[in-house]
């Protein structure tokens, strides 16, 4: 081993570009929050109000409400003697000063000017009604647990089958089902196992009709028995013929039932109806909103492309700095202060702009090659890839997919992820490609349409794409059929 010393070429991204990328990739809804972080900690920079952020009454917004930097000017009363001396240092050092300034945000004014940023709408009455609607509609679920050990409370049992219905309660899972066995349980509350039955047949009498069975076939059978069907032919089927059932058997469940095959299929259609996992509605799962990024019309013979820009606060940089620099005068450290803070500032409102163009440019390029999707839906969507709108963009590919990950645009067709409309193709007889999505979107349609006595088998379904001018390998198909939910031919067959 030996030390030694090498040159080399390194790509190191700034801060800046940092924040940049972190602005892109963030979701309308994050934007806001990183937005106001940022507002907190740069004292230069403030939000425009719904008023000043609306257009004017010709349609033209000003500077400040399209963001852009105000004009620095020297505050009033500054005289510049430069035969005065401030703390060591020149008095027309501070004049210097704010020339700097105003040529930066002169140059920034330039910037904003060219990127022709569309004025802010300000939401309607109804628009802000039905947001505070959904806001207060938002309720926090009860978990099964809790659901359940409210029941017990309102139960008969005394305190020792308290204490073993604790310990039941915390041993069912999300689903509904019982995770230990009766011995177990009896083991770790030190109670006969005759309490821990009795009590854990009270706790099936709750609500909801199912929990605290051990698997789906007892789960089924609690059910059925809350329904009070215990001497039905659904009650026999799952009892005894359970694994039968699940592979879909009826020839055979109808000979040892002693019934015809279309009679099992109606007895199979009402065990569907049972709840399979009882506790599944109690799972807490996070909220995820989502709002869209561009909105797509049909306007004057076109489809429109705009920015979804109402959501995203209006920065400005504050005229409170030039309050701030006429105190500090004599503080070279806290011009400094000024001078950097209003430099991210404007960094910031760059990146913010930036963000929402490359967006929009984006999403541009997508409504122009999916034109017939935004008339016909998923059967007309066309195979498209990252690189094709990155070339077009004239952005790198990477910035592509940071630009539409977590996005969503609100087409006439519905509320799609950008991502979405990124497919591989499927080659056809006549060379062009078809995206593999209307593959999928044809496939389900043919399975939907199907003899349900007689199911198309994977290898028809390729024969009858063929016959589209689709060229598809079996397992291909067998891929898309998975992916799409549906069963094999012979689990689809109906007697």
């Amino acid at each position: 081993m030996q030390l030694g010393q090498r040159l080399a070429q390194m790509q190191v991204m700034s801060p800046q570009m940092q924040q940049s990328l972190a602005f892109l990739q963030a979701p309308i809804l994050d934007l806001r929050s990183m937005i106001n972080k940022e507002l907190q900690g740069n004292p230069v920079l403030e939000e425009l109000s719904p008023d000043e952020a609306a257009p004017a009454e010709n349609g033209d917004a000003t500077a400040e409400a399209r963001g852009e930097p105000p004009e620095i000017q020297p505050p009033e009363g500054t005289q510049v003697d430069p035969t005065a001396e401030s703390n060591g240092e020149p008095v027309d050092a501070f004049s210097k000063e704010l020339e700097r300034l105003a040529e930066m945000s002169e140059e920034w004014r330039d910037h904003f000017s060219a990127s022709q940023v569309a004025p802010i709408a300000r939401p309607s009455e109804d628009d802000d009604e039905r947001r505070q609607f959904m806001m207060e509609s938002i309720t926090s679920g009860i978990s099964l647990q809790d659901l359940l050990m409210e029941q017990s409370k309102m139960s008969d049992l005394d305190l020792e089958e308290m204490t073993v219905a604790e310990e039941i309660i915390g041993n069912i899972d999300d689903n509904g089902f019982l995770q230990v066995t009766v011995e177990e349980l009896a083991e770790a509350t030190g109670c006969d196992r005759e309490v821990v039955e009795e009590t854990l047949t009270v706790i099936r009498s709750f609500e909801p009709a199912g929990v605290g069975a051990r698997d789906l076939r007892e789960c089924l059978l609690l059910q059925l028995e809350r329904q009070g069907k215990i001497d039905s032919d659904e009650y026999k089927l799952v009892e005894h013929h359970m694994d039968a059932l699940g592979r879909r058997r009826f020839p055979e469940i109808a000979k040892a039932l002693g019934v015809e095959n279309e009679e099992v299929q109606g007895i199979a259609k009402n065990i569907s109806h049972l709840d399979p996992r009882p506790g599944s509605a109690f799972q807490s799962s996070p909220e995820q909103y989502v709002m869209p990024e561009v909105f797509v019309n049909w306007k004057d013979d076109q489809w429109e492309v705009t920015s979804n820009r109402e959501e995203v606060p209006q920065l400005r940089i504050s005229n409170s700095y030039k309050d701030l620099l006429t105190e500090a005068r004599d503080s070279k450290d806290v011009r400094e202060y000024i001078r950097a803070k209003i430099r991210d500032g404007n960094f910031l409102i760059k990146s913010i702009h930036q963000r929402q163009d490359t967006i929009l440019n984006i999403a541009r390029e997508i409504v122009a090659r999916q034109e017939a999707f935004m008339e016909e839906g998923v059967s007309a969507l066309k195979p498209m890839t990252m690189s094709e709108i990155a070339e077009k963009v004239e952005v790198h590919e990477t910035t592509v997919s940071r630009a539409v990950s977590g996005k969503y645009i609100k087409t006439p067709q519905g509320l799609f992820e950008m991502r979405f409309f990124f497919t591989g193709a499927i080659a056809t007889g006549s060379g062009k490609g078809v995206s593999n999505t209307s593959v999928k979107k044809m496939i389900a349609d043919l399975v939907e349409d199907e003899n349900k006595a007689k199911p198309l088998s994977d290898e028809q379904l390729v024969k009858m794409l063929s016959e589209n001018d689709i060229k598809i390998a079996r397992r291909t198909v067998a891929k898309y059929r998975g992916e799409l939910g549906l069963l094999s031919s012979s689990m689809r067959r109906v007697y």
